[in-house]
C-alpha cells in the first residue's frame, strides 16, 4: 500500500507542479503593417495568470501594449503540490519503517495511534486539495481559452479588425494530476483500516470481544440442576421426592435367608 500512495503522490505533485502551457491568437487589423498573426501566451503553474502579459497590436499605426491575463489560481496549485509533497514525504518514511523497523514500531502503543490520526489527515486532505484543484483548473481553462482571450485586446472589439484563434492549450498533464489526486485519496482512504488494525484501539476492542464467551461459559456451569438429583444412597430424589424404603421386598414373600431355613 505505501508503495503505490508513494509513487501516485509523486504523479500528482509532477504532473501538475511541472506544467506550462500555452495557446496563440491572431489580429488582423485593417492595417496590414499593424498586423499579428501570431501571438503567443506562455503560462503554467502556480497559474498566476494576472501575471502572465503579451503584447497585442493597437491596430493604430505600428502601435502595441500590453494586455494582462485574468484570474490567480496560485492557492489551489500550491495547496495541491504541498499535500502531494507532504504525502511523498510521509509515505516514504512509513515505508522505510514497515520494512526495517517494524518491531520498534509496535513496542510503543503510541506510534500506532500517531500513525492512524496521520492517516486520516493525509485522506481528508487529499480529498479537500484535490477538489479545490479540480474547480481551479475549471477556471483556468476558461480563463486561457483563446476566444476568451480575445476579449482582452482592445483592438479584438473594432470590427474592421479580425480576430481569431490558432491553438489553444493541452490539458491532458493537468487533467492526470486531478486524477491522480482523487487515486491518492482512495488509496489513504483505504489505508485507514489497515493502520487501525495496529493501533491499541482495534487490539483492546479484540481482546474483550474474546473474553466474552468465556464469561457466559462460566456462569452457565454455575446454574444448579434442579430437576432432580442422585443421592450417596443410591435413591432419586425429584421436587415431588418419594419417602418409601429404598430396600426392595415382595408382598407375602421370604423377607431374609434365614427365614427360609
Amino acid at each position: 500500500m505505501c508503495v503505490s500512495v508513494f509513487l501516485f503522490a509523486i504523479f500528482a505533485f509532477a504532473t501538475c507542479g511541472g506544467y506550462s502551457g500555452q495557446l496563440r491568437v491572431s489580429v488582423d487589423c485593417m492595417e496590414k503593417a499593424s498586423s499579428n498573426l501570431s501571438i503567443g501566451i506562455d503560462f503554467g503553474y502556480p497559474f498566476r495568470l494576472h501575471q502572465v502579459s503579451f503584447e497585442a497590436p493597437m491596430c493604430e499605426a505600428v502601435r502595441r501594449e500590453r494586455v494582462f491575463l485574468v484570474g490567480d489560481y496560485s492557492s489551489s496549485a500550491e495547496f495541491f503540490v504541498t499535500i502531494a509533497v507532504f504525502s511523498f514525504l510521509y509515505s516514504l518514511v512509513a515505508t522505510v519503517v514497515y520494512v526495517f523497523l517494524l518491531n520498534k514500531y509496535r513496542e510503543n502503543s503510541q506510534r500506532p495511534l500517531i500513525d492512524f490520526v496521520v492517516t486520516v489527515v493525509f485522506s481528508f486532505m487529499w480529498l479537500v486539495s484535490s477538489s479545490a484543484w479540480a474547480k481551479a483548473l475549471s477556471d483556468v481553462k476558461v480563463a486561457t481559452d483563446p476566444d476568451e482571450v480575445q476579449l482582452l485586446i482592445p483592438a479584438c472589439k473594432d470590427p474592421t479588425n479580425k480576430c481569431g484563434s490558432l491553438n489553444g492549450p493541452r490539458w491532458s498533464g493537468l487533467n492526470t494530476s486531478v486524477v491522480f489526486g482523487f487515486l491518492n485519496f482512495v488509496l489513504w482512504a483505504g489505508n485507514i483500516w489497515f493502520v487501525f488494525k495496529e493501533t491499541s484501539w482495534h487490539k483492546g476492542g479484540s481482546r474483550l470481544a474474546g473474553s466474552m464467551p468465556d464469561k457466559q461459559a462460566g456462569t452457565f456451569d454455575q446454574q444448579p440442576y434442579n430437576q432432580g438429583s442422585f443421592d450417596q444412597s443410591g435413591s432419586y430424589n425429584t421436587q415431588g421426592s418419594f419417602d418409601q424404603p429404598s430396600e426392595y421386598s415382595q408382598v407375602g414373600g421370604p423377607t431374609s435367608y434365614a427365614n427360609q431355613m
